[in-house]
């Protein structure tokens, strides 16, 4: 039997956004026995795995315009204006699982657009969200990935600032400031999920509890790229794994504590297989 003392982190796993829509996802393939998602329901492909054996069917916009009378599962990232009007034109049914502060921050910035703010989005180029983002704008928002990006715009003596939901609160408030201090006025749009932006304060405290640290991330999750360098940071001693067969015995000694913790879109029932092939290792 293994000698590690192994502890799953209780605030990693799914935010609530992806667990409202992988509960929508799950209740209608028990209905109906297969459903369509707009792009990967969660950025975990043994997640999309599972639910695709289930009977998930995963197509993108291209697909979504040959479609016509089907059922089409919006995940929890949001989509922009366009896609309901496919929906109407192809006589789709949407299940709009968009989280709500996806939602709200849609809300807020297509306001902002109707008041003609030139917008700045703090966010990832082509991620899902922000181009649901885009899309409330006509796509005429500045989307930027740092300071330096943002600085190579034009850019007006008032700024209207919003984020990606799953931004670093730190680097938002970090760009206002170095903005003002550049003499702009900035209009900063707090929209950043704490459930979500907590996490790097949690994370660091947790990998400081142990020997060694186990990630388990999609290695496309953007959350779970910014997350793990958090624990590597405070952790030199942080190994990324996104499934149980990249564990290497070769990490671990006798008696260590090892933590085990995830991202966002990381599903607890992978921690726990990693939790598992750790317990049966013989140190």
């Amino acid at each position: 039997m293994s000698t590690l003392h192994i502890t799953i982190d209780d605030n990693s796993g799914f935010c609530f956004g992806v667990v409202y829509a992988i509960q929508m996802a799950e209740d209608i393939l028990d209905e109906q026995g297969y459903l369509y998602c707009l792009g990967d329901i969660v950025h975990n492909d043994v997640e999309v795995e599972r639910l695709q054996q289930r009977g998930l069917r995963i197509i993108d916009h291209e697909q979504l315009g040959q479609l016509q009378h089907e059922t089409v599962l919006i995940r929890a990232h949001g989509e922009p204006p366009q896609t309901y009007q496919t929906a109407l034109q192809n006589n789709l049914t949407l299940i709009d699982a968009s989280c709500p502060v996806v939602l709200k921050l849609q809300n807020r910035i297509k306001t902002s657009h109707d008041k003609s703010d030139k917008i700045y989005i703090y966010g990832k180029h082509g991620h899902a969200e922000v181009m649901g983002l885009l899309g409330q704008t006509g796509n005429q928002a500045v989307v930027f990935e740092s300071m330096e990006e943002l600085l190579q715009h034009d850019l007006p003596t008032r700024i209207t600032l919003y984020s990606q939901t799953t931004k670093s609160t730190d680097s938002f408030y970090s760009i206002k400031s170095k903005l003002e201090g550049q003499g702009y006025e900035v209009n900063a749009n707090d929209t950043i999920c704490r459930q979500v932006s907590n996490r790097d304060k949690e994370l660091r405290k947790f990998a400081a509890r142990y020997d060694k640290v186990i990630f388990v991330s999609g290695t496309k999750s953007s959350n779970g790229k910014v997350l793990y360098q958090v624990c590597k940071d405070t952790n030199p001693a942080t190994y990324f794994v996104s499934k149980v067969e990249q564990l290497e015995p070769g990490w671990f000694s006798a008696g260590e504590s090892v933590g085990i913790c995830g991202a966002t879109s990381t599903p607890m029932w992978l921690m726990e297989e990693v939790r598992d092939a750790l317990l049966k290792y013989e140190l």
